[in-house]
């Protein structure tokens, strides 16, 4: 039996209904994940985005999932999570402000976000969909100022806890952190001595929100008593974040030959405490369908060349640190793709992953991870493949020696230059 003939035994065709290709490589595993990471080796198609939205709906419908988490700013995630459980507001306005990067205005997002409001129509709390973002509230350039997410712990314990415990600094909250655009200064992230983030004022921030957030967990009986469950959970939310955004301003601040490299740990990091901040909350609901870069919830560590910095990145991802708590309970597929032509990415040599991939009956195609890397034992195949576009610094194809290291690759021959 040649490599090419034994590949379709290690999956099966993902059509458009794609139920049973799903729950059969869920019966693959040792048990069903709490979470389940959903990855794209490349931002910005459309197609990666109407597959996730029919995956999702699969899980919803026969495998209880009852969240997706995005890779989008944790915060203004918040404003979706509203408007799906019919909140006010318009759709345009949530797709704005509630998913950042720019992602808001990809026709497969809008459709996710108003079909998770139609399906939540008259269905009990518990029986509703959650949105999440769970990202850094950060972009490309710049970090959020921690103002507002310090103002929301403080506020949320003067509210339901014991306000006299608060530390003496939690009123200067808007002193000590001044103008927001102080934070959001672009040019500190190329020049550290742009940065705030290791300015007196930032260093007693850190200090309260560290001080902010060991309130929440001193007070939890009290704030269990009083407080609705979805305050406890935006204030837990914040108080991260305020925690996160502060150390990565203080990484911003660093002159240091691994300044880059600190900044995706950094990022990473609260990637995963927000997953498993996640996964803990919808324990007793189901699990969550995670969507985000192949980069950020591979549970090997993460390898980037960047010509333009003229070193070696390399992090432990969001998706390694998620699976070093979760275990089984983590599960990772991953996308593949053939060719994006629009993108510079032609079609791939015979000796690569890919190549190889392109040799199955149908398109696309999801396999097993370790049946995928059991087919492929015997075959020579080329290094890890690059875009053809060196500008494109984006795509992250799968490394052929962490095939199984992925429960499951799904592969796609071809991703179409339309974007409905």
């Amino acid at each position: 039996m040649t490599v090419h003939s034994a590949l379709p035994d290690a999956g099966w065709a993902f059509t458009d209904d794609a139920g049973p290709a799903v729950t059969r490589l869920l019966d693959t595993l040792p048990v069903r994940p709490r979470l389940l990471g959903l990855g794209e080796p490349i931002h910005g198609e459309e197609l990666f985005l109407r597959v996730r939205n029919r995956l999702l709906r699969h899980l919803v419908e026969h495998e209880g999932y009852r969240s997706i988490a995005l890779e989008s700013d944790c915060l203004a995630g918040l404003v979706v999570d509203e408007y799906v459980a019919g909140g006010p507001g318009s759709l345009d306005d949530v797709m704005a402000r509630g998913i950042s990067h720019g992602w808001g205005a990809f026709a497969g997002n809008r459709e996710l976000v108003a079909w998770m409001r139609e399906y939540n129509q008259g269905r009990p709390d518990g029986d509703r969909l959650r949105f999440y973002g769970f990202d850094a509230p950060t972009e490309m350039m710049y970090a959020q100022s921690p103002r507002h997410s310090l103002t929301e712990v403080r506020d949320h314990l003067t509210a339901w806890g014991d306000a006299g415990q608060l530390p003496d600094d939690a009123a200067l909250i808007d002193d000590l952190a001044g103008a927001d655009d102080r934070w959001t200064d672009e040019a500190a992230a190329m020049d550290p001595s742009r940065s705030v983030g290791s300015s007196p004022e930032a260093v007693r921030l850190r200090l309260l929100a560290d001080d902010l957030r060991a309130l929440l967990m001193a007070q939890a009986p009290r704030l269990l008593a009083t407080a609705p469950e979805a305050d406890r959970w935006r204030a837990r939310l914040h108080a991260r974040a305020a925690s996160g955004l502060l150390r990565y301003h203080a990484v911003m601040a660093a002159a240091s030959p691994s300044r880059y490299a600190r900044l995706m740990v950094t990022r990473d990091t609260m990637m995963a405490e927000n997953l498993l901040g996640i996964a803990a909350r919808e324990a007793d609901r189901g699990p969550t369908l995670v969507f985000a870069h192949n980069a950020h919830l591979q549970r090997e560590e993460g390898h980037w060349r960047s010509d333009y910095l003229d070193q070696a990145l390399i992090w432990w991802t969001a998706g390694a640190i998620a699976a070093a708590e979760l275990g089984d309970r983590y599960a990772f597929v991953a996308t593949a793709v053939g060719a994006i032509h629009h993108r510079g990415l032609g079609a791939p040599a015979a000796d690569t992953l890919e190549g190889v991939l392109s040799t199955l009956p149908d398109d696309p195609y999801l396999l097993a991870g370790r049946r995928l890397a059991t087919a492929l034992r015997t075959a020579d195949l080329a290094p890890v493949r690059r875009s053809d576009n060196t500008d494109d610094h984006g795509f992250f194809p799968r490394d052929p020696a962490h095939i199984a290291d992925s429960d499951g690759i799904l592969f796609l021959r071809d991703v179409p230059t339309d974007k409905p």
